[in-house]
């Protein structure tokens, strides 16, 4: 199949909607939502494509008229039209891009303050408000799982569910550490300070979609009682579930469900996730060992800085991309740097 190839899309839509009109197709709910998730993708492509194709037949007419009829005041709408155009071919091409095995999942996102206390907590929540503004735009559902507020401000950690159409796919961009540098509003005397902190991104897994068996003999379940919102039932019952998985160290938990068993069964999802990424990423290191191209990942190793003074500068380290308005990236305004991390990989 090419690029574009609308009709093997098509073929690849009857073929499910055929699988779907099956007798006894919903006797498997699993399998079902499964397939009813890769029908919507199909049917969000085509239809991208097919707006693009109309948008260039539309856009073709209007040069025609330009041309015939020698109105030069339609070049100003032709320029708007073009620039919209040519935005969203940019965006369907990368969306070509995300190819990976979970690219197409669901993400939840984890965000950590590392040292510097109060400023760099206040750090994680200007940091959860810009991925959420981002979301938004996006069309991004966001669901927050588990919250931790900060000593005097700001928020320790954060985890929070990200669903949309390839939501893992280009969110896994911004999975690292991310550096401050600003005038503290926290201290008196008016220094500029630095903080970081580590966003981690995993895809989501539901029930039946993956071949991963945890063996619950590995896993240390605990219970606390939920901090965060929740009306009647915060602080009341132990609801709140911690995971950590004992061969690895990796540690889960979810509080804002509203009840012991979801929340359990959302830790379980976010474990999942979590180990069959470092599955793939065990497998890539090794692929790097091999090639003689392995990097170390460590904490100081910041993938993006953000600096408000003395001037206003957004620099990823990694492609190079630089941004200036500072505020517009704050705001959620993350697409220059996510797509230029998908070309470079």
């Amino acid at each position: 199949m090419t690029l574009f190839d609308l009709a093997a899309l098509k073929e690849q839509k009857s073929q499910l909607e055929s699988q779907m009109a099956a007798p006894g197709f919903w006797e498997n709910i699993d399998e079902a939502n499964n397939l009813n998730k890769r029908l919507k993708s199909l049917e969000s492509k085509i239809s991208r494509y097919e707006r693009l194709t109309a948008a260039a037949d539309d856009l073709g007419a209007l040069i025609e008229i330009i041309e015939e009829e020698d109105d030069k005041s339609l070049l100003n709408e032709l320029s708007l039209e073009y620039s919209a155009f040519k935005k969203d071919v940019e965006a369907l091409r990368l969306s070509t891009l995300l190819k990976g095995e979970y690219d197409a999942r669901n993400a939840i996102l984890s965000l950590h303050a590392g040292a510097g206390g109060t400023e760099a907590q206040d750090w994680v929540q200007m940091l959860y408000r810009m991925y959420v503004r981002y979301c938004e735009e996006r069309g991004y559902t966001v669901r927050e799982l588990d919250l931790l507020d900060g000593d005097e401000a700001g928020i320790k950690s954060v985890t929070f569910e990200v669903a949309g159409e390839s939501a893992y796919g280009y969110l896994k961009a911004e999975k690292g550490v991310h550096r401050l540098v600003r005038i503290s509003p926290f201290d008196s005397s008016g220094r500029r300070h630095t903080s970081f902190a580590s966003l981690d991104v995993t895809p989501i897994f539901d029930e039946g979609m993956d071949t991963l068996e945890v063996d619950m003999d590995d896993v240390r379940v605990d219970t606390y009682r939920s901090s965060g919102a929740g009306g009647q039932h915060v602080n009341k019952t132990s609801s709140a579930i911690r995971l950590t998985h004992l061969p690895t160290g990796i540690v889960v938990q979810c509080q804002n469900e509203r009840s012991q068993l979801q929340n359990r069964e959302t830790a379980m999802r976010m474990l999942k996730g979590k180990l069959l990424e470092l599955q793939e990423r065990e497998h890539m290191e090794q692929m790097s060992k091999i090639k003689g191209d392995m990097k170390r990942i460590e904490w100081g190793s910041q993938i993006r800085s953000y600096v408000f003074q003395p001037y206003t500068l957004v620099k990823d380290h990694r492609t190079g991309v630089e941004n200036g308005n500072i505020q517009a990236v704050m705001d959620g305004e993350l697409d220059a740097f996510i797509n230029a991390y998908l070309v470079q990989t």
